[in-house]
């Protein structure tokens, strides 16, 4: 599911990598803020939202978790993109909701970003004067065209794929809000449903002589940090917000108590598996993995209710993410703001975008899902050309240098992904609600491997 993708995110949430849709009543990667936060309700995968566009580090004018940007950096990028190439990007892929006039401003020869909201610092981007006189554009990531030759029968040769198994499972699977029980069935746990499929993805790209890397292979955090750790600022978010005595929560909270997200275990329930955990992953993928691209593998839901006593639905879809679609909210925060210039002038859209349709395609022949409709537009943009890929501001596809595909077929609670998810993996084909299928985890793993192969077959001239 797209957890903590909306707002902003390093991983999925506002300033870790933006809200995204999460199961039940209180989904969503963001910590969300009470009464004194100005409240924008969305809607992800028919679940509501709270967005809490507001710092919550003050003076600092950071996302959550976040850091000082380095806007130093970005002199590397001097005159390597034209004026029309970044006012498009600006305005058609990450401001499609607009931004505060005091934030960018751009002339015919550069443009003036503000880079501390406190300050008032600016940092001057100068722009090539064309296409043919743009500097180098400095990156850890190749694009397919970069990529050494490759032989027929492995157009994936010499590519770095990191495989992003969303969420963690295991023990940790009733605490992040992904997990739910139909009477004595296996109960359903988004983290151990995407790592079977990352697993089953890794092989199949090897074959095709890509290069595997895994973010997560286990159901262990990659963060150090426990929700211990996060008490303090648990209890210091819920004073700012209106809440001057936040009750603990005691050991185990209800799913279903409406108050849970005023506890202070909530709140620093999800500053671990949400914030610190995507952007540890964020670390990990541009200090040690450095792939050419990341596959962000997720399983989508809509609102069951009770996970206890879930509500199965008809609908199911499918929808692939693209970095974009920015918040004027979240352009506010001076490291969001920072993180989206830098991932604007890395070109990362102009591969991701092509691979993210191709794939969509892929998967959306061998699965038969139409394409999920937002109900809003609040957050995201349709872009590309197949129906099923959206822009939107999530953590981990903002932090991550380098290309993002953020898949999210099936609907987990969905009666006919219910089925298949309980059927499990199995050889050949099956009868299940009557239609003859493939396994879930199967279907999956090959219609993303078939459309990442034709991609980079189209692309290098295979």
């Amino acid at each position: 599911m797209t957890n903590g993708e909306g707002m902003t995110n390093e991983y999925s949430s506002p300033n870790d990598e933006s809200l995204s849709g999460g199961f039940g009543a209180a989904s969503g990667f963001v910590l969300r803020h009470l009464s004194l936060i100005r409240k924008s309700v969305i809607r992800h995968s028919s679940f509501l939202l709270l967005l809490f566009p507001l710092t919550l580090h003050g003076a600092d004018n950071l996302g959550v978790l976040g850091s000082k940007p380095k806007w130093e950096v970005l002199e590397h990028y001097q005159e390597t993109i034209t004026h029309d190439e970044f006012t498009h990007l600006i305005n058609d892929v990450y401001c499609t909701h607009g931004f505060a006039a005091d934030l960018i401003k751009i002339d015919n020869d550069a443009a003036q970003i503000l880079a501390n909201r406190e300050s008032h610092n600016v940092f001057t981007l100068r722009f090539a004067p064309d296409a043919n006189s743009e500097a180098h554009t400095p990156r850890l990531w190749r694009p397919a065209k970069s990529l050494p030759s490759a032989k027929p029968g492995k157009p994936l040769l010499g590519l770095r794929v990191a495989l992003d198994p969303g969420h963690l499972g295991g023990k940790w699977a009733k605490m992040e809000e992904r997990w739910f029980q139909v009477g004595d069935t296996k109960p359903v746990t988004e983290g151990d449903l995407t790592l079977r499929v990352s697993r089953m993805l890794a092989s199949r790209l090897r074959k095709l002589g890509a290069t595997v890397l895994y973010v997560r292979n286990s159901t262990d955090p990659i963060t150090p940090k426990r929700p211990g750790d996060f008490k303090k600022l648990a209890r210091k978010i819920l004073i700012r917000n209106g809440l001057p005595q936040p009750r603990m929560g005691g050991d185990v909270l209800d799913p279903n108590d409406p108050e849970k997200e005023q506890t202070i275990r909530w709140q620093s329930e999800m500053l671990f598996y949400r914030y610190s955990e995507i952007r540890r992953r964020a670390v990990l993928v541009n200090t040690k993995l450095h792939p050419d691209l990341v596959l962000c593998l997720h399983f989508n839901a809509e609102g069951w209710g009770d996970p206890s006593k879930p509500t199965l639905i008809d609908n199911n879809h499918l929808h692939l993410l693209v970095n974009g679609s920015y918040l004027q909210e979240e352009l506010d925060l001076d490291d969001e703001r920072f993180e989206m210039i830098r991932r604007l002038l890395s070109r990362a859209y102009d591969e991701e975008l092509p691979i993210a349709d191709t794939v969509a395609t892929s998967m959306a022949k061998a699965t038969g899902l139409p394409p999920y409709q937002y109900p809003t537009t609040l957050t995201t943009t349709k872009v590309g050309s197949s129906g099923y890929v959206y822009a939107r501001n999530l953590l981990a596809t903002r932090l991550y240098r380098c290309p993002v595909v953020y898949c999210e077929p099936y609907v987990m609670n969905s009666k006919d992904g219910f089925a298949r998810i309980q059927a499990g993996d199995y050889d050949g084909i099956k009868e299940i609600n009557g239609v003859a299928r493939k396994s879930i985890f199967r279907e999956y793993a090959d219609s993303v491997a078939e459309g990442l192969a034709e991609y980079y077959r189209n692309a290098r001239g295979l």
